[in-house]
């Protein structure tokens, strides 16, 4: 998954539906995948992850459900700086600024496979 530039994501809504796919970032660190957004809402994909807790993602050559674990605010700063480390190593200095401050770090999620 991390070779991947991006995966699509599809939230499931509280009647099981899934959302519409939306591409988003994901890096990998400690052997697990964790995406992020810029800033945390109750709206869009993001808002629908942290109350179903469930999704659909895909990547070239996998579609799998996945279990979402929001770990933004309780996750340690190890946590913290490795995933902030794979998201400067995948994406740049200048493309990752926007993910690595204190808000996107907040919106931390885990993404692990049922």
């Amino acid at each position: 998954m991390n070779a991947a530039g991006e995966l699509q994501i599809a939230v499931q809504r509280s009647d099981g539906s899934l959302r519409r796919w939306v591409p988003i970032w994901v890096v990998c660190a400690g052997g697990q995948a964790y995406v992020r957004t810029w800033y945390r809402r109750d709206t869009g994909w993001f808002g629908d992850a942290l109350r179903s807790r469930r999704a659909r993602i895909r990547v070239p050559g996998l579609e799998a459900d996945v279990t979402i674990e929001d770990i933004g605010d309780a996750s340690t700063q190890e946590v913290t700086t490795d995933v902030d480390a794979a998201y400067r190593t995948k994406y740049g200095h200048g493309g990752a600024d926007s993910m690595v401050t204190a808000t996107a770090a907040a919106t931390t999620l885990q993404l692990n496979h049922e």
